[in-house]
């Protein structure tokens, strides 16, 4: 491991992480984000693992993303490797809250607002009784895997449309890890086929960006 990073520190771009990335290799290629906590947390009080969840999985992406974005060359690739756990619990949010973040105009400041009101009435125990699912890592793949990846698709074609970037999230699957467990029908091998993919989209391609996408299929949200 070259360079450790605290995802959990919104002023990372100021660490020495970054500052050792930029030394060494200037600009990047491709980044590629994995941030995974949930089950550890399974015997915490719901408003506990809300919050703890969220702010590894969706705002830590969100920081590492802010730090190393600007950092892109042209052509670069970004993969928010994710979860479809997310998809199943939009569908079992109210049909209000489905709306807000399937609204393509969502900002990422808005965005960012109903992460947090997910925390609170977590904390509050009333976060069902306002419409959102009991499932704090699905909710952060919620915000992660499609939302923040097409808003986030959206600023780098308005910031730096000759540049041929392309931003996705992807599923790769249910894959045998510590996490996931033995009886996963994927190796890690198989699980890495979407977003290799992902990160090697050729020159010169103008999709998918600001996709979900599941074994190497963009899947509709």
């Amino acid at each position: 491991l070259q360079f450790m990073c605290n995802v959990n520190d919104s002023h990372m771009y100021q660490c020495d992480c970054i500052r050792k990335i930029l030394c060494k290799y200037g600009e990047g290629d491709a980044i590629l984000t994995s941030l995974f906590l949930s089950l550890s947390l399974s015997y915490k009080p719901f408003g506990e693992q809300a919050e703890v969840t969220m702010r590894t999985n969706f705002w830590g992406t969100l920081w590492v993303c802010h730090a190393l974005l600007p950092l892109l060359r042209p052509n670069a690739r970004v993969v928010n490797v994710s979860s479809f756990v997310s998809k199943k619990a939009l569908d079992t949010c109210s049909p209000q809250l489905q709306a807000k973040f399937r609204d393509t105009e969502l900002s990422e400041e808005e965005l960012c607002l109903l992460m947090g009101e997910f925390v609170i009435a977590a904390q509050q125990g009333n976060h069902q009784a306002q419409g959102w699912p009991n499932t704090a890592y699905g909710t952060t793949k919620v915000g992660f895997l499609t939302v923040l990846s097409r808003i986030q698709a959206h600023i780098l074609t308005k910031t730096r449309a000759a540049d041929g970037i392309l931003l996705n999230a992807c599923c790769p699957g249910w894959v045998r890890t510590d996490m996931a467990g033995s009886k996963a029908p994927k190796s890690p091998e198989e699980g890495a086929e979407t977003p290799t993919y992902l990160a090697l989209l050729p020159k010169g391609a103008k999709e998918p960006h600001g996709q979900l996408v599941w074994d190497k299929t963009v899947q509709e949200w």
